[in-house]
């Protein structure tokens, strides 16, 4: 059977419609002829193929053309829907009342048929063309033979056995895309709805959400997939909670969003969303916020490749810019935004520009150039090293990449008439302990200093020259995003995937986070609000603590915890102390004068600042300390600029080290 469906699929299109209409008509043939049998019954029955030959002859050549015109032919069995059925429906019930005429007019020169004959046609007609459709589905999606009502049928082919949570529409929709791709074997729905508890859907028993144990012990159902692509954050969050008692591997399908988007396909099964631990539903954008930086402008994202830098090149093409300009100094990841931003740009029919420029915010006349050249109306600085262990052990390029990148960039917008500045910073740069932090608080303090001038002499500027200032300064501060480079969240899966154990540096840290594209949105969002100098804050709900966090990624695996309570757990979780740097807990507010704006996840802190000469005298002594190597003055100047800067340990910069040792 299964080389025979094979060979059947393997046939080209116009050979499969040969087949379907030839079945067709020797269909119409025998419920034509069953017609009779049931309106006559078999002991008066005569032969209808000798009395009413010419009836045989006309009902074909009136059914088929129908059935071509109704488009039965081009329906692919494998997706035969409902749409299908109702074109049969129509397709039959026509055929038969133009053959009620046929046999109307002709019943006065030939042999006269029982007038019940044609409304037992119609009905025979519907049952054996679209059951036969029917089976042929299920034939060719292979579920012949694994059919729960299929007797003596061992069903066992091991397959990991499936329950879907969520028996509406998308859980439907997997489970035909499963046993389509026969990778995964659905037992069983869970639902909530209590009227459908018990009952058969697509063949699956309904268990209510209650009895999740009953169904594992009568199924076997090794994993859970969460069908749920419109169900709230919140919502999902009490289900995993829930789900963390049971031994099941949890997975999910992506959320509406995406499948309404077509980015995704209902059956791109994927690992649980850490979102949905949050439980925190993203607040709707404000399209007139969204728009007013980059509709119809000229955009330019510094760090395109980056976590952050590409959702906003995505959202950005999105809101219809006439340019975007992706700077990015990594060749692979610009190749990687910029080819699945072409490829966006054709599917949805984009009018946008792309424009890939490979260059280093280090490089402060290669930034004025891009920015004069092509007319730049709204920057957003996301170029940064932002992993805090590595920036501690390279101290010089953290400042040069973090300040003085950000420094270049500022200073080139200003000189380019660029409208609208945005820096992308973090809540390390609050009372920081490490470089990373230090150098994001010195970039936001730098922008500051210059937002307050009319007109400043520019650091470096050899001239002494006064330029005149239009560009309006603003800093967006957020936490750790999910999923993004360096994240602890896709760390866990990989070591999840290889047995473990999971790796957490203190068991009471703790971390703010939020998803890249809603940290994108408000982002946008927030640098259409600043008026010059403003520090924006996102609101991150409240912190995780990471061990908690490592220990639900390893429930909802499926997997237990192994320690001195349970030592023959599954996946271990060790603490290995704090990385050089590295707070237990991040903050968001330098002080507590804060103030809310039009958004309600949107904040503006007014935090202290320097004058701007002053602040170029600190950046001059800083760079002069970077390039002597000496790296206790660059920690001295950085504890005196910045507010808060406290940093514990030793100096652990690699040069620094190598240098003392060499001594």
């Amino acid at each position: 059977m299964d080389r025979l469906r094979a060979f059947l699929l393997r046939l080209p299109r116009r050979q499969k419609r040969i087949i379907q209409v030839a079945t067709d008509v020797v269909l119409v043939w025998g419920a034509l002829w069953l017609s009779f049998m049931v309106r006559l019954g078999i002991e008066d029955m005569y032969n209808p193929f000798i009395v009413h030959s010419w009836l045989f002859v006309c009902a074909p050549v009136v059914a088929i053309p129908l059935f071509i015109r109704f488009g039965m032919y081009r329906a692919v069995m494998r997706y035969f829907g409902n749409d299908a059925l109702v074109a049969i429906v129509k397709a039959v019930s026509l055929s038969s009342l133009i053959l009620a005429v046929v046999v109307y007019w002709y019943s006065n020169h030939q042999a006269v048929v029982p007038r019940s004959i044609i409304f037992n046609y119609w009905w025979l007609s519907l049952v054996i063309i679209g059951g036969l459709r029917l089976a042929m589905r299920q034939y060719f999606m292979g579920d012949w033979f694994t059919s729960n009502y299929v007797p003596f049928r061992s069903r066992d082919e091991g397959l990991t056995k499936v329950a879907v949570y969520g028996a509406g529409v998308a859980g439907n929709q997997l489970v035909a895309a499963l046993r389509m791709g026969r990778t995964m074997r659905p037992v069983a729905f869970i639902d909530d709805d209590n009227s459908i508890a018990d009952r058969i859907i697509s063949g699956l028993q309904v268990f209510n959400s209650k009895h999740i144990q009953q169904m594992i012990d009568e199924t076997g159902a090794q994993e859970l997939l969460l069908a749920l692509p419109s169900t709230t954050r919140a919502r999902r969050r009490e289900i995993l909670g829930f789900l963390e008692g049971f031994p099941l591997h949890v997975r999910s399908v992506p959320n509406f969003t995406d499948l309404a988007a077509g980015r995704v396909k209902v059956d791109d099964i994927q690992e649980v969303d850490i979102a949905d631990l949050l439980g925190r539903d993203s607040v709707p954008a404000q399209d007139d916020l969204l728009q007013h930086c980059i509709t119809g402008k000229a955009v330019m994202v510094t760090g395109a490749g980056g976590s952050i830098g590409s959702e906003l090149c995505r959202q950005i093409i999105s809101l219809r810019p006439t340019l975007l300009v992706l700077f990015e100094h990594s060749e692979f990841n610009l190749y990687n935004i910029m080819g699945e931003l072409e490829q966006r740009l054709e599917r949805e029919a984009l009018t946008v520009q792309l424009l890939p420029i490979l260059g280093s915010v280090r490089h402060p006349d290669k930034l004025l150039d891009v920015m004069k050249t092509w007319s730049i109306n709204t920057v957003y600085h996301a170029a940064a090293y932002k992993h805090v262990p590595m920036v501690e052990h390279n101290i010089a390029e953290g400042i040069y990449n973090n300040v003085i990148g950000s420094l270049n960039t500022a200073q080139a917008a200003l000189q380019a008439g660029v409208a609208n500045f945005v820096l992308i910073s973090t809540d390390k740069a609050v009372r920081p302990t490490n470089v990373m932090g230090s150098t994001k608080r010195l970039a936001e303090m730098t922008l500051q200093a210059l937002s307050r001038e009319l007109a400043p002499v520019l650091y470096g500027d050899p001239a002494n020259v006064a330029r005149v200032n239009k560009t309006r300064f603003s800093m967006v501060r957020f936490g750790n995003v999910l999923g993004s480079s360096g994240s602890v969240i896709p760390l866990f899966h990989k070591q999840i995937k290889t047995g473990g154990p999971l790796t957490v540096t203190h068991p009471k840290i703790t971390r703010y986070f939020m998803t890249i594209p809603e940290a994108a949105q408000l982002v946008i969002q927030a640098g259409s609000m600043g008026l010059g100098g403003d520090v924006f804050v996102l609101d991150m709900g409240e912190p995780v603590r990471i061990a908690e966090l490592a220990e639900k990624m390893v429930h909802l695996s499926g997997l237990s915890i192994r320690s001195e309570k349970n030592p023959q757990g599954d996946i271990g979780i060790e603490f290995t102390g704090l990385r050089p740097g590295e707070k237990l807990y991040e903050e968001l507010l330098i002080g507590d004068n804060v103030a809310m704006t039009r958004h309600p996840m949107i904040m503006c802190a007014h935090e202290e600042h320097i004058h701007w000469d002053l602040l170029k005298e600190k950046l001059s002594e800083l760079v002069m300390a970077i390039e002597g190597n000496d790296y206790h003055r660059v920690r001295t100047l950085l504890r005196d600029t910045v507010s808060g800067y406290a940093p514990e340990g030793e100096i652990v910069d690699w040069v620094y080290l190598q240098q003392r040792q060499e001594l």
